[in-house]
């Protein structure tokens, strides 16, 4: 079976499809639209208007199939989901009843080799989601040993980081990196395999450097802050995230939002902040996927779902700088 032909399953589906209840009339935002199974499983699910987006110019063919296939009920829309809430205003769209984000790299990305995004088939190294923008070859081949170091501890979370940024400074004094299957080896000529484990040793810093290229924790906080401006009162809010940082992002959001915390970045304002909840988080713990899930698609093994449904109070920061 190809790549190209392999079905790509949504992760959580079920448990997607509770935390947001469609229902006859609502629009609901697929944020990260992909191969549009969370946006064919709501409109099957009820009679619903599904807003469809997606900055990866290879989701566009399917989006526009699936505008065919659900005519009046469906539309897709290019570009980045922290951007949402200007591209529905662009589409006529000032509210919304739902929002759900599947963060992080879809299966389609990581199985075409041409993307850049993993080092299990050799490609080039490029890994930018919506095509343009400096690529990881581009970052791997100009920045400083320290900021290399600094990408791939903060992004992957990698303790031999400056073990690895010197190796990769080192090697490019003489060649400069273009194949992900260069960098994957020189990785793991720094530091080496550990003995029985599966992971490959240059896993947590192509993490990093996707992370990076796609401004990712960024786009997250954004689409955050879009969300919450869009949902009607009783509108919820979904995220299904896959590694420990993206999740820490929305549990610290929705935290924040629902009174319980103080905030930590520019988008969560301070512990003494007076104004009312936002969101009511109806379910302190991420749900995780069931056993038969994780054995039938391995994708889902890490993936968390944090949901909220928006109160009618005002959003935090209208009117402020995000």
């Amino acid at each position: 079976m190809t790549a190209e032909s392999r079905p790509h399953i949504p992760v959580m589906l079920a448990e997607v499809l509770d935390a947001l209840s469609p229902a006859e009339g609502d629009v609901i935002v697929d944020g990260t639209f992909g191969a549009g199974g969370y946006s064919r499983a709501l409109l099957q699910a009820a009679d619903c208007m599904v807003i469809g987006i997606d900055r990866d110019p290879s989701a566009a063919p399917r989006g526009r199939a699936l505008e065919e296939e659900f005519p009046g009920r469906f539309r897709f829309l290019s570009g980045c989901f922290g951007d949402m809430e200007a591209l529905l205003a662009e589409a006529g769209i000032e509210a919304v009843d739902g929002v759900v984000f599947d963060i992080g790299v879809s299966s389609m990305q990581l199985d075409r080799a041409e993307r850049g995004f993993s080092f299990q088939t050799d490609g080039p190294l490029d890994m930018r989601m919506g095509g343009d923008g400096p690529t990881a070859a581009d970052v791997v081949n100009t920045a400083s040993a320290e900021d290399l170091a600094n990408i791939i501890y903060k992004y992957g979370e990698e303790r031999q980081s400056r073990r690895i940024a010197r190796a990769i400074v080192a090697i490019r004094a003489e060649q400069p990196f273009a194949r992900t299957g260069e960098l994957a080896g020189a990785v793991e000529g720094a530091i080496g395999r550990k003995p029985g484990t599966a992971i490959h040793p240059a896993t947590r810093t192509f993490q990093a450097l996707r992370i990076y290229v796609n401004d990712e924790l960024g786009e997250l906080e954004r689409g955050l802050v879009a969300a919450e401006r869009l949902l009607r009162s009783g509108g919820r809010l979904c995220v299904v995230s896959f590694h420990s940082l993206e999740d820490r992002i929305v549990k610290t959001f929705l935290r924040v939002r629902s009174g319980e915390t103080g905030g930590v970045s520019r988008y969560m304002p301070a512990a003494q902040d007076s104004r009312a909840p936002s969101f009511l988080v109806e379910r302190r713990k991420a749900v995780k996927p069931g056993k038969q899930e994780e054995m039938d698609n391995p994708r889902a093994r890490s993936a968390r779902l944090r949901a909220a449904v928006r109160t009618d109070a005002p959003a935090w920061n209208v009117g402020e700088a995000a």
